[in-house]
């Protein structure tokens, strides 16, 4: 009897060796993206951010990854595997694990064209095997700060307006803050930025409305469609003059159901309701994907 059990364990053992269990994993079934079309995909990953860029060539930008967690990180390859993409590049705008804990599964999996990585790095373990895996697969590494740009040949960019350089050190304010234009519209993705922060790049901007310009690739925060909501809607982000400024049309707040934060704050959403006309959260809707023409956008949920 015990031979058998040993032998068993060893069959396991080696079946996973040559056939490990995330190959089993059935892809996602994504509806193919049409022809010019760019989407961005806020996915339901708990009390964590994951949102998926697809770009209209077919390369992809993942910004964060979840936590980490073994439905999280399965949810996010399966999701993955399911997109017909030629280029994967990972950003992580924020060193807590609720932004990086599974960007080390994906390098594991898929691997990735380049990882950007945030002005600010931890000693957590999530962090540290994340750089290891990345070193392993000898993924080229960068980082995005002010004035970097990912720029597509359809016209599509996406311009970095925070941190401003490698020596921050402010936690949650050194995030990483993305903008992103296609067509005639503008996307912000905010991190865990707070207030603070907000009120800082408006002083900034309400000096001189072209100071996130990078050459050809201009930014206009008051252009903005759709907001990222900063900081799974704490309440210390997402200040009434900065919602006032941006004037969006959309917000979508990534968060967990029934989260122990008590994300998003009810002083945030109020806020948010009074300037923005249509607010999405993955605790509620789950996956949220917008889909971007030249000439307009369009909003569904899972």
């Amino acid at each position: 009897m015990l031979a058998v059990s040993v032998l068993l364990v060893l069959s396991i053992a080696l079946f996973e060796y040559f056939l490990p269990f995330e190959t089993l994993l059935p892809a996602a079934k994504i509806a193919r993206r049409q022809e010019g079309e760019l989407r961005i995909h806020f996915l339901d990953v708990g009390q964590g951010d994951m949102t998926v860029v697809e770009f209209p060539e077919g390369d992809l930008l993942v910004v964060d990854a979840g936590d980490g967690a073994f439905e999280a990180s399965n949810k996010a390859y399966r999701f993955l595997k399911g997109l017909s993409f030629r280029s994967l590049s990972i950003a992580v705008t924020h060193p807590d694990a609720d932004h990086c804990g599974g960007v080390e599964d994906i390098l594991r999996r898929m691997g990735a064209d380049r990882l950007y990585l945030p002005a600010v790095g931890t000693e957590d373990r999530f962090y540290q095997s994340m750089l290891e895996e990345a070193e392993r697969i000898q993924c080229p590494i960068g980082q995005l700060t002010r004035y970097s740009v990912i720029a597509q040949p359809c016209g599509a960019y996406v311009v970095c307006l925070s941190p401003y350089s490698q020596e921050e050190s402010s936690d949650n304010d050194c995030s990483t803050v993305l903008y992103l234009r296609y067509g005639e519209t503008c996307v912000l993705l905010t991190g865990d930025i707070s207030s603070a922060r907000e009120r800082l790049l408006m002083r900034e901007y309400a000096l001189d409305n072209t100071i996130f310009d990078k050459g050809v690739y201009s930014v206009r925060l008051e252009d903005v469609d759709i907001l990222k909501v900063a900081h799974h809607g704490s309440s210390g982000s997402s200040c009434e003059e900065w919602l006032e400024l941006l004037d969006a049309e959309t917000a979508v707040i990534s968060c967990g159901a029934d989260n122990p934060y008590g994300h998003p704050h009810a002083a945030t959403v109020a806020r948010l309701t009074e300037h923005v006309e249509n607010i999405y959260r993955t605790d509620e809707l789950g996956d949220i994907v917008v889909r971007i023409t030249p000439q307009e956008y369009t909003v569904a949920t899972e």
